[in-house]
């Protein structure tokens, strides 16, 4: 992967990622989406539902099909919010809970064995390339002079 763009490397890792989290979903008729509402969800006071999708990265479309598939299978349950009568809050149901411990568990999983495979500074070393991309991102310092990099 070394002659790869850095972008080649983060978009086939992600995807191998997210197989094997489907993969692992599927075991108990779930998907990678559902787990990640459920890890996104407070298990003890609810999560107002505006402020899942950007916890989650997601749109508002992709967000409601999510969570109306995971209401039909009984993981969570809306109630107004009682500080804002116009909010709603999410709140995993019982099943939820048990869904969600085995989303936690399928995380776990996955970080203890990259953990067992990767030696500590190699990890520390991958998180801080992957902050400091992060922190360009979100202040937009990639593309401000694009004409000035593209002609050199």
């Amino acid at each position: 992967m070394r002659e790869k763009t850095i972008d080649y490397a983060l978009r086939a890792t992600w995807m191998a990622v997210t197989k094997m989290y489907n993969e692992e979903a599927s075991k108990k008729g779930s998907t990678m989406a559902t787990g990640f509402a459920l890890l996104s969800i407070d298990p003890e006071n609810g999560t107002p539902s505006t402020s899942l999708g950007p916890k989650m990265g997601m749109e508002a479309t992709s967000l409601s099909r999510t969570l109306k598939t995971m209401e039909e299978k009984g993981l969570i349950y809306r109630k107004k919010n009682p500080q804002d009568g116009r909010g709603v809050l999410i709140y995993l149901t019982p099943f939820g809970v048990e869904m969600r411990n085995f989303s936690k568990g399928v995380v776990f999983a996955f970080d203890t064995a990259v953990k067992k495979h990767v030696p500590k500074e190699k990890l520390d070393t991958f998180l801080e390339v992957f902050q400091i991309i992060n922190d360009l991102i979100a202040t937009k310092k990639i593309y401000i002079n694009q004409e000035s990099i593209i002609a050199k």
